[in-house]
Formats: C-alpha cells, structure tokens, sequence
C-alpha cells in the first residue's frame, strides 16, 4: 500500500502529467520533471537525489503514463544506469553522473542487447580488452533506446578472465561522441518519442576509469540494473493500462444507443472491470518486487520483478485492446489517441525480456523444472 508520501508523490506527477498530456513534448516534460526532483527521486541525497528507491521511480513512471505521457527514458536513465553507478561506481564517476541523472540536465542510455545473443546474454560478443591502462571495445548492439538524446552510454561488454580464460560481463560508460561509437537508426512502426539504434563499437578506446565497478563483479552488477529495468518496465505498462481504461471508462459512461450508456451493458462493463483487476494485481506485485529489491533482497526481487513484469504486460495488453474494443471505430481514430496504444502495449510483453523468457524463469528458478535448453 501507499505510504501518505507515495500518495502525495503520486498526486504531484499526476498533476504534471495533466498539464502536459498525450500530445506533450517529451524534452520540455523531461525537463520540468527533473527540476521538480522526480527524475531522480531513487538516487542517493548526496549526490542530488530524493533517497528514496526503486519503489517511488515506479510512480512515477506509472502516473507519467496514466496521463498519457510516459517518459521511456525513466526506465534507462535513473533506474537502470543510475542505479548502477550508485551502487557500484566509483567516487568520480558518481560526483560526475548522478546530480545530472538526477536533475535531467544529463542523460544516459543502455546498451546491452545484440543482434545474434536474443534472450541468451551469454552470447554477446562486444568485448573489451587491454591495450595498456586503457580498454579497447569491439562489437555490435540493437534497439537501443535514446542514444542520440544521451550524454553516454553503458554498454555490457565481456572481457577475459585471467585465470579461466572465459568471459565475463562488464560495464563501461561510453560518451556520445568518443571515436569509433556509430549509430544508426532503426526504422520502427512504432511511433514513439523515443528513437531505437544499432551501435557499432569499431576499437573504442577508454580510459581506465570507464569501466564501472569491480571487473570481478560484473554479473552483479549486470543484474543490479536488470532488475529495476524488469519493475519500471511494470510500471510503463500499468501506467498504459490505466490510461487506455480511463478512455474506455469516460466513453462507455457517455456514449448512449438507444437511450441507454454503453457501459450499463455488462458485455460492456464486465471486460472492463476485468481488466481494471488485472492492472491492479499486476501493480501489487510491481510493488512486492519494488520492496524486495529497495530492501536489498535482490535474488527475492528477481523473481518478483519477472513475475510483475509478465503480469504488467499481459493486463496492459488486455486493457488496451478492451479499451479500442469498447469505443469501436472511434478507438482507431486520432482524436481518441487508442490505436497508437496498440502496439506500443506491445512493447512490455516483448522487451526487455520475452513472457516466454519469464515463463522459463519461473519454471526453472521457482518450480524447479529441468531446462529445456
């Protein structure tokens, strides 16, 4: 449940969101969420954050998108590469970072997925070897998100391990305009503020300093990221849910055939309070994985963050084609703002990790089934 300084979190980001809307300009929205101090209320006070978690990020996002404008950048910037550094960046690299992830003055994408590894991470093959103090990066990452709006990004590389010869994950932040780091745009159908790129890393040379935290302890730090991605991605997908159903709701309560609301039809009403139970049990347990990974349980978060982001995915998707289903025609209409939903509530059952990924999670990590693969 809400604490009374969730409530007035919430109210206060839904209050922004109102005034700026479906039609909003996502850079002046950014802007004036970062000086209102939401862009960074997970990040720590020292270093210009509101101190609080994972937990407070998620509303956030989730109020941002009720209102018809989430801000995609949320899930990546803050919760992912300002988690990360937070917890495991060195002085420098948080006194550089933070204050500027944290005010929306400097932003940071994240490179992780590869156009040959799909789900498998152990098949990337961008890797970072020595040549003196500094690392030369080499390789390749699709669907990355925001590159071209982004101070730097932080890219999942692997490098050899002395003693086993094996390769081991790890991170480095990559500014925008080092030499050797090319994009290029992917051409989506998906309409969205934000863009998608394929990076290429042809010998990126970086000093020493750019690699996040302990080499050792890339996987870690690796998953200490991913988690919070899997919890905002929930709270991207309830916030879509909430948005189309409210659309939904104000229409079957105004729309009348034969003298009689649409929404006084139970094959009306019923779908929809359906979906709205979906989104809320789907925000319960976005809440339980919030707690868990704010309270430093991060093998207890896993678990929860897969299982909210599967169950924020699917109601999302429910939500919205309920939503289209019950204005009819107009819900393919501009005015209404539905169908550009329709694929973008597709975003949460794909990305970043697969339902059927999930599904495989939970079968083997809390059933105890034997792999398939």
């Amino acid at each position: 449940m809400d604490t009374e300084e969730h409530t007035a979190l919430r109210e206060a980001v839904a209050a922004l969101g109102r005034r700026h809307g479906r039609e909003s300009d996502t850079t002046r929205l950014w802007s004036e969420a970062g000086k209102l101090g939401y862009l960074g209320v997970n990040l720590p006070e020292a270093h210009g954050g509101g101190g609080g978690g994972i937990r407070e990020l998620s509303i956030v996002l989730e109020e941002l998108g009720a209102a018809g404008c989430p801000l995609l950048m949320l899930i990546v910037s803050p919760a992912i590469c300002g988690t990360v550094i937070a917890r495991f960046g060195t002085d420098a690299q948080k006194q550089e970072w933070l204050p500027g992830l944290a005010d929306g003055t400097r932003l940071m994408a994240f490179g992780i997925t590869e156009p040959d590894a799909g789900s498998n991470s152990h098949r990337i093959t961008t890797t970072a070897r020595r040549d003196g103090t500094d690392w030369l990066l080499t390789g390749r990452k699709v669907f990355i998100s925001g590159v071209d709006i982004a101070d730097a990004t932080l890219i999942v590389g692997r490098t050899e391990d002395a003693r086993t010869g094996r390769l081991k994950p790890c991170l480095f932040i990559v500014p925008r305009d080092t030499p050797g780091f090319s994009r290029r745009p992917i051409d989506m159908e998906l309409n969205a503020a934000e863009k998608q790129f394929e990076l290429v890393l042809d010998d990126v040379r970086l000093p020493a300093d750019a690699l996040v935290g302990d080499e050792d302890a890339g996987l870690l730090q690796l998953f200490a990221g991913l988690n919070p991605e899997r919890i905002m991605t929930a709270a991207f997908a309830i916030g879509m849910g909430r948005h189309a159903l409210a659309g939904a709701i104000t229409y079957a309560r105004d729309r009348s055939v034969w003298n009689t609301p649409i929404g006084a039809h139970q094959a009306i009403a019923h779908p929809l309070a359906q979906a709205h139970i979906e989104l809320e049990l789907a925000r319960l347990m976005m809440q339980k994985a919030a707690a868990l990974y704010d309270a430093g349980d991060d093998m207890g978060a896993g678990e929860a963050a897969n299982m909210a982001k599967y169950a924020a995915g699917e109601a999302c998707v429910k939500a919205v084609d309920q939503a289209v289903h019950t204005l009819g025609g107009n819900g393919l209409t501009r005015e209404y703002g539905l169908a550009r939903l329709i694929a973008a509530s597709r975003v949460a059952r794909i990305a970043p990790v697969s339902r059927e990924m999930i599904l495989n999670y939970v079968s083997h990590q809390t059933l105890g089934l034997p792999k398939s693969y």
